[in-house]
């Protein structure tokens, strides 16, 4: 990448906070470091950060009330870091909005490879917002989504906040339209080689996001799970 990409690394443990700095910073990244979410919160007050890199158990505020705060605010990417069989805790990070998650212990060089990969699809989603050509926004059943703006709108005119992982998985469906997609075609159009074969996070989105367009979540019409093929996204689309 051309341009120096700034980290900012939220955790009360030294040594992962320093293991975590020198190897980004070897790889050409800047690194900001906070031990809690007064420090994380000052940071990000103060400095333009492309990528936060969040661990849960922290002193006072846990890393999942510091997820749901600055995706209230902002689409920075967040990669959440878990302990070991915590799957509960990654479920609801997903569920919260954030972008990914690493399971400690870890190795650098995955979280490396993580972290380059998020900040390819944050690229990506700025880019195709930059595209002010024709088709950027597709309707369905009433809803506008518009790609150039990354906004959605519902038919009452309102507009609905969605993580990057919900726009992404939105703009998989509605470019896909009554096409079965299986979870492993979901994970590649979304995620790419960073997915993992046991990732649930395509569960969590669909879930997510039949709350906020489904007119009854528990009865979907919208979004149709295939049973053992995956999900199948029903409107029309009308791109403009």
């Amino acid at each position: 990448m051309s341009e120096m990409r700034r980290i900012l690394v939220v955790d009360d443990d030294r040594e992962i906070r320093d293991l975590v700095s020198h190897f980004l910073a070897q790889h050409g990244f800047e690194v900001l470091l906070a031990r809690d979410g007064r420090e994380m919160q000052a940071t990000l007050a103060a400095r333009k950060v492309d990528l936060l890199i969040l661990d849960i158990m922290l002193p006072g505020s846990d890393g999942l009330e510091l997820c749901r705060q600055v995706r209230q605010a902002s689409h920075l990417p967040v990669m959440m870091l878990t302990a070991m069989g915590e799957e509960a805790d990654r479920i609801v990070g997903l569920e919260i909005g954030a972008d990914d998650y690493l399971t400690k212990p870890f190795s650098p060089r995955e979280l490396l490879a993580r972290v380059r990969a998020m900040l390819r699809r944050s690229n990506f989603l700025a880019e195709q917002a930059g595209n002010k050509g024709a088709g950027r926004i597709l309707r369905f059943s009433g809803w506008k989504l518009d790609l150039a703006r990354r906004r959605l709108e519902s038919p009452d005119g309102l507009l609905i906040g969605l993580t990057t992982g919900e726009y992404e998985m939105l703009v998989v469906f509605a470019e896909h339209a009554n096409r079965v997609l299986s979870r492993d075609q979901l994970l590649d159009l979304t995620r790419g080689e960073e997915a993992s074969p046991f990732d649930r996070s395509i569960d969590v989105q669909v879930s997510r996001l039949r709350r906020k367009i489904e007119p009854d979540p528990k009865n979907p019409s919208m979004i149709v799970t295939v049973r053992g093929g995956g999900y199948v996204f029903t409107p029309s689309v009308q791109p403009e």
